[in-house]
């Protein structure tokens, strides 16, 4: 059986893609990445990676995830600064779900900033 391809839509494997992230092995290198990462989160359920890469100034008490939202695929579209040195950068994004057999499209634009040398999610602004 093949491993399971990471949601983010690299062609890797989850467990060597944000599954490291996840579960705490290594740490977004770029704002993309992250946001390729709570992507994934989002796909396969982990409201606490999405809630421990939100940044403290705007990282909300609870994440709740609604169950009946199957996130399908992932393009990321452009994104400004967030390097490896960088300290901020935007990603801008669709995301694709299905909600009760209904296609539905996320459009983003993402702004990330390093917090305590980690990238995170500050805030996002939803494009047309």
């Amino acid at each position: 059986m093949a491993p399971r391809r990471c949601p983010c839509g690299t062609g890797l494997p989850y467990a060597e893609c944000c599954g490291r992230l996840h579960d705490g092995t290594a740490t977004a290198a770029t704002a993309e990445q992250l946001m390729r990462s709570r992507f994934s989160a989002f796909a396969v359920g982990d409201p606490a990676y999405l809630r421990r890469t939100w940044h403290s100034t705007t990282r909300p008490a609870h994440v709740d995830l609604d169950p009946r939202i199957r996130w399908t695929a992932l393009e990321v579209l452009a994104t400004t600064g967030g390097g490896l040195l960088a300290a901020d950068g935007t990603v801008e994004f669709r995301a694709h779900s299905v909600v009760d057999r209904a296609a539905g499209t996320q459009h983003e634009n993402s702004r990330f900033v390093r917090e305590d040398g980690e990238w995170r999610y500050l805030n996002g602004v939803a494009l047309a």
